[in-house]
């Protein structure tokens, strides 16, 4: 595999745990908060970064049933399915070649397996960011994103900046 798409992969599985081990130590309430004008709460975008597809559209292994997380056990829960599925994507993205059709509504979808990694990444960064921001509104720092940005994530594997 290609050592910076594998990295890239490591470092969103790792940056993913930070998020849901931050969220586990939170109270009920907490985890039902929003970002100001937004009905969407942490633990819907959290929920929402682990179910989306892009682990079963590479390996069609299928679905695994998500529900949004309503306090620290079910987070923890919903960490270990999270940490399954960056496993299968990092799995994935050794072949990062080809095309992959799926079905939505009645219409054939084609997507470049490239296309959808590079989602897969992007898109946890995004909710990652967007989790950060909802606590970061009410004046809580719960998600510190300089603890798990790329230089962060450097030192952790012990490659240094």
């Amino acid at each position: 595999m290609n050592p910076l798409v594998d990295r890239m992969f490591r470092h969103m599985a790792w940056a993913n745990n930070y998020v849901f081990d931050r969220l586990a130590e939170l109270s009920d309430d907490q985890l039902r908060l929003c970002a100001p004008n937004d009905d969407w709460t942490a633990g819907e975008i959290l929920e929402h970064l682990t179910a989306a597809r892009y682990a079963d559209l590479l390996d069609g292994l299928g679905d695994v049933e998500t529900t949004v997380p309503t306090n620290s056990s079910q987070v923890k829960q919903l960490k270990e399915l999270s940490t399954g599925f960056d496993a299968r994507l990092r799995a994935a993205a050794h072949e990062v070649n080809g095309f992959v059709e799926f079905q939505r509504d009645d219409r054939t979808i084609r997507r470049s397996r490239q296309t959808i990694l590079a989602q897969a990444i992007h898109h946890a960064d995004e909710h990652r960011v967007q989790i950060a921001g909802i606590y970061a509104s009410h004046g809580l720092k719960i998600i510190d994103l300089d603890e798990i940005d790329l230089w962060a994530f450097a030192n952790y594997e012990g490659l240094g900046d």
